[in-house]
């Protein structure tokens, strides 16, 4: 595969395939937990980092990235989900500057309760769509591709 030049016979209705995917996707994958949950797909992904991390707290730049979210937006996210009890957010006392998000018994409810649904679309929406023989393999490329974009 050449590095520059136009994509060749193969590659371009994969890129096509993929960006299809990329833009399409996280907008089905939202639908489907907005409609049963009431939780968009960021504020579930934002609980889920939450809900994982040590003491379930995360610094807010530390969310952010976890969530690919810029500082403004993890910000709304996050003053949203504080506003109805999911989340706490505080100052980080070993940094003035910066701002820590602590999940909440109710955010933690509100997660738990939206796992089945969101678990169901990823398997609807990818999962039931994909070759199970070959998930192993398109694991390990997805992963490599991701190294490099990080």
């Amino acid at each position: 595969m050449s590095v520059d030049g136009p994509l060749g016979a193969q590659e371009e209705p994969f890129w096509r395939a993929l960006m299809r995917v990329i833009v399409a996707l996280p907008r089905s994958l939202d639908d489907d937990l907005l409609r049963s949950t009431g939780l968009t797909l960021t504020e579930y992904l934002v609980l889920m980092n939450l809900s994982e991390a040590e003491n379930q707290e995360l610094r807010m730049t530390d969310l952010a990235s976890a969530t690919a979210l810029s500082a403004s937006r993890i910000t709304r996210v996050v003053d949203a989900l504080q506003s109805r009890g999911q989340v706490v957010k505080r100052r980080y006392e070993g940094d003035a500057r910066g701002n820590v998000a602590t999940l909440t018994p109710e955010g933690l409810k509100r997660l738990r309760a939206a796992y089945p649904v969101h678990l169901a679309s990823a398997r609807k929406r990818v999962m039931g769509n994909l070759d199970g023989r070959s998930l192993s393999a398109m694991a390990r490329q997805f992963e490599a591709m991701g190294e490099h974009l990080d």
